[in-house]
């Protein structure tokens, strides 16, 4: 059976639930999922709803959420099912990989439009799995000229999402705002932070316990954007450097492929500079 999803970011305000469940009643729709919450701070009701058929007008049941939800109200029915993404790459191919693969066994639940990568490093394997990979160099460039390249590019494919699998280059805020909340980025996280070059040897002579990543979308400041997944694993002394990559690796690809799965399943609410994510 078809089905209608529903998502509402609005003012909270007493009833929103009866209003919003009797009019889906109403257009003869039966809830199979309602997920809501309040962030009580900024008074914003967020909610995401799925229900079994789909309206018979969808415009009227539109304007009939619209006339019964707070002014400003932001309300979706029915999102792309099938959202559309790049992947930016550098020379790391263990993110890259996860996602060539589960789009290959049509599990990703996206169409890959194109991987730009800023070193010719990883075009073999994206060539092997029938995808357009596109070498934009940075050097020798500007960031505004380094940008605009890739921008250029992209204008053939107008994607929904930026995926950044390990792409190792700091977007300006320029860029960033032909994109907002659309890009994705993952990055290692470990406790005590080590940050700069080579942060695995200095995590292995700190002797930290714990190896972590997150992934959050970009803003204009560096690695603080709304975060959508957190992971971490637990390992001792018997961890050398090479060991602490890989762990490191895996729990990159799992935070990574969870939070584009969040994504495209409609599933995150960008609020301020957190995330509200129905799981």
């Amino acid at each position: 059976m078809e089905s209608t999803l529903i998502l509402i970011q609005c003012k909270d305000s007493i009833g929103l639930v009866t209003s919003v469940t009797q009019i889906l009643a109403a257009q003869h729709l039966n809830i199979i999922s309602m997920r809501e919450f309040v962030d009580e701070a900024s008074s914003r009701f967020f909610a995401r709803i799925e229900c079994n058929g789909l309206p018979k007008d969808k415009e009227y049941l539109y304007n009939e959420l619209k006339d019964a939800l707070p002014d400003q109200s932001v309300i979706t029915i029915n999102p792309s099912k099938r959202k559309k993404i790049a992947i930016f790459v550098t020379k790391e191919y263990h993110c890259l990989g996860d996602i060539l693969m589960r789009n290959f066994f049509d599990t990703l639940g996206a169409e890959i439009q194109c991987v730009i990568g800023n070193h010719e490093y990883l075009r073999s394997i994206t060539e092997r799995f029938s995808l357009p990979f596109y070498y934009i160099s940075h050097e020798g460039k500007s960031k505004e000229e380094f940008e605009g390249e890739i921008l250029y590019t992209l204008s053939n494919y107008q994607p929904d999402y930026l995926i950044l699998a390990k792409f190792m280059r700091i977007l300006s805020p320029e860029f960033i705002s032909h994109y907002t909340g659309k890009i994705i980025n993952i990055h290692h996280s470990f406790l005590p932070a080590f940050i700069g070059a080579n942060p695995y040897r200095k995590a292995f002579e700190r002797g930290v316990k714990i190896i972590g990543a997150t992934a959050h979308f970009v803003t204009g400041d560096l690695d603080e954007g709304p975060i959508i997944k957190q992971q971490i694993i637990h390992i001792n002394h018997n961890y050398g450097v090479s060991q602490m990559r890989i762990a490191g690796k895996e729990v990159e690809m799992a935070v990574l492929s969870k939070a584009i799965a969040l994504v495209l399943e409609d599933r995150v609410f960008i609020t301020g500079n957190k995330t509200i994510v129905f799981e």
